[in-house]
């Protein structure tokens, strides 16, 4: 049985998106992707966002994520309007704030698991030493640290994902996005994964998932479902449990 989502007080909200639209034309067509979308995320929460192909729930994560803007409306990450900023701007809230895991990895294939895991630091210019020591860090916590040396190609599924999800995690974000994580895993390897991003979840970390399976869901104590644009539920599902 699920209950509304209760009110926040502003001083925990994480990210507050006000009547979000996104708009794309093709051709003399335009192709309304958000029609209006209003979401609070308070710190620590785990949240699921759901719905069928073309739901727009895409579409709402690349915005989330700072990868794309509203057309109309407002975004406030960490209390500041996403909206206006300039792309370096955007670029440099990005990298501080959030960390992204995606269905296929994106990994380097010539990289061992601590340079994939890495990467962002190596963007960042941080000293070779450092960023090493931080990687090696992160893929402990995600149970590999004996696999530090493999390349992609020398881990399985469930491994490369934990590696992604490592170097989602390498500059300590306050918000993790995962665009349906378990896409490519099977099953066993999927709730793998996925007890990991609950780990995640216990020990802080603000994490929403992306996901059209209910398997998937089932692990978050909040539910949005989308459709055609728009959010026809947001329920938590599991009170008590959002942070």
């Amino acid at each position: 049985m699920s209950s509304r989502r209760p009110e926040i007080a502003r001083s925990e909200l994480l990210a507050e998106c006000c009547q979000l639209e996104r708009v794309y034309s093709q051709g003399a067509l335009e192709v309304t992707a958000l029609g209006g979308v209003d979401l609070s995320i308070q710190h620590g929460e785990y949240l699921a966002i759901m719905g069928t192909s073309g739901s727009g729930k895409s579409t709402l994560m690349n915005i989330l994520g700072c990868l794309d803007r509203p057309t109309r409306g407002e975004y406030l990450l960490t209390g500041r309007h996403v909206e206006g900023m300039e792309d370096d701007e955007l670029s440099s809230l990005r990298g501080r704030t959030i960390g992204f895991v995606f269905q296929t990895f994106n990994l380097l294939p010539r990289l061992d698991a601590v340079d994939n895991a890495a990467l962002p630091l190596i963007y960042a210019g941080v000293p070779v030493k450092e960023r090493r020591a931080r990687a090696l860090e992160v893929l402990e916590q995600v149970g590999l640290a004996d696999r530090s040396s493999h390349r992609p190609n020398e881990l399985s599924g469930g491994q490369r994902q934990r590696v992604a999800i490592a170097r989602a995690l390498i500059n300590r974000p306050e918000l993790l996005l995962a665009d349906e994580p378990t896409g490519n895993l099977d099953s066993k390897t999927s709730e793998e994964v996925m007890e990991l991003l609950d780990e995640l979840h216990r020990g802080g970390t603000t994490v929403v998932i992306v996901t059209h399976e209910e398997e998937i869901a089932r692990h978050c104590a909040r539910r949005l479902v989308m459709r055609d644009g728009h959010v026809v539920s947001d329920d938590v599902v599991r009170p008590g449990s959002l942070g």
